[in-house]
Formats: structure tokens, C-alpha cells, sequence
């Protein structure tokens, strides 16, 4: 599947493709010095990038359930293990009305996170070098982490950082059966016979 396909499959924009291309360009220069992730070739990298994109219908959907208050101002998304901005980076280029907060306590990606910003003109991507249990904010509409904590472990973690309604979210490359009672999962496949889901859990 390429970035085009994965777009137009998901009723994302076209003209996300190119933002997406820079990303990857960015990450891949980086990506050779400093190891932001075991994904080495950029096939690697854009198979990366086409999974984070499943998250950001479920991002909008959560969006779309706030008051009309939260409404004016910008929904608050936390990213915690942001890494090379996986999922991070993708959500605030494909969702610029989001805020996205992605916490990375390795300062050579937090560099990396802060540099995205810049390079890429995304205003609504904060990075911060914090470990999460040393981050105070505890009122965010959404809250995801992928491949950095253990999935049952950091639904349950999560509900502590979002608000009353807000969601947390992750992705699940396996089918789990311990995940915690009210999850809910939104099955997609990446890659040809590669079945996943995006996992999600809404507070009280």
C-alpha cells in the first residue's frame, strides 16, 4: 500500500502526502545518526507512517464528541514515548486543530521532536523531554501511546491524564484478552494480511 492509497482508504486529504513525505525525508536523515527507530529503509519507515495514520479518524471522531465550550479551543492530544514523533508527528500534520503534546525523555528525540516542528512549520506540536509520571497535566481530550508501554498497562495508566469523557488509545498488533472491561477495538488491516486494531477506552 503506498502513502496515497492509505490516504484516500482512510478519506484523509491528498495534500497530506507531501507534509507526510517530509516527515519521513526528516526522519530518515536523522534516523542514520541518532536511531530513532529499527525502521532502516524508507519502505520501513512509510509502513510506519500508514499504521499511525489509522489513529487519526478515531482522534477526529473523539474530537467530535466535546462540548461547545472545549469546541473553541484547541483539543489537547498526548503522546507519551513520541520516539521519532509515531505517532506524534503524523496526528499534528493531519490534524492541525489538535494540540498534540508528545513527551520523550531521550533528549537526542526530543531534539529530533523539536526540529519536526520547526522544519515542518507545525505550531501544534509541543514536544517536551519528560518522563510521564514527572508530567502535572491531567485534562486532556485524548491521550495514545504506541509501542512504548504494555498496551493493558498503559489503558489503565492513561485514564489518569485525560479528562472526564476524554479517551485513551493504542494500537494492539496482537489480539489481547486482558485488556480492561469497556475497551473498544477498531480492527484495520496494515500490510497485506496484517490484521490490527486501534484500541480504545473512554473515562466516565
Amino acid at each position: 500500500m503506498t502513502l496515497a492509497d492509505a490516504l484516500a482508504a482512510l478519506a484523509l486529504r491528498a495534500e497530506l502526502h507531501d507534509p507526510l513525505r517530509d516527515f519521513a525525508s526528516l526522519f530518515h536523515k536523522w534516523n542514520q545518526r541518532i536511531n530513532l527507530s529499527a525502521a532502516r529503509s524508507e519502505p520501513e519507515l512509510q509502513d510506519h507512517i500508514i499504521d499511525c495514520l489509522a489513529l487519526v479518524p478515531h482522534l477526529r471522531a473523539a474530537a467530535a464528541t466535546t462540548t461547545p465550550e472545549q469546541a473553541r479551543l484547541p483539543l489537547h492530544v498526548l503522546d507519551v514515548g513520541s520516539g521519532g514523533g509515531l505517532p506524534g508527528v503524523v496526528v499534528a500534520i493531519c490534524a492541525p486543530d489538535l494540540h498534540v503534546t508528545a513527551l520523550e525523555p531521550i533528549h537526542k528525540k526530543h531534539a529530533f521532536l523539536r526540529t519536526a516542528a520547526r522544519e515542518l512549520a507545525l505550531p501544534n506540536l509541543e514536544p517536551l523531554a519528560q518522563r510521564l509520571e514527572d508530567h502535572r497535566r491531567r485534562d486532556y481530550a485524548a491521550a495514545v501511546s504506541r509501542a512504548t508501554l504494555d498496551l493493558r498497562d498503559w489503558l489503565q495508566l492513561g485514564l489518569g491524564y485525560v479528562e472526564s469523557h476524554g479517551f485513551v488509545f493504542g494500537f494492539e498488533a496482537i489480539h489481547r484478552s486482558d485488556l480492561p472491561s469497556g475497551t473498544i477495538r477498531h480492527p484495520y488491516t496494515h500490510l497485506v494480511g496484517k490484521s490490527r486494531a486501534i484500541v480504545a477506552l473512554q473515562k466516565p
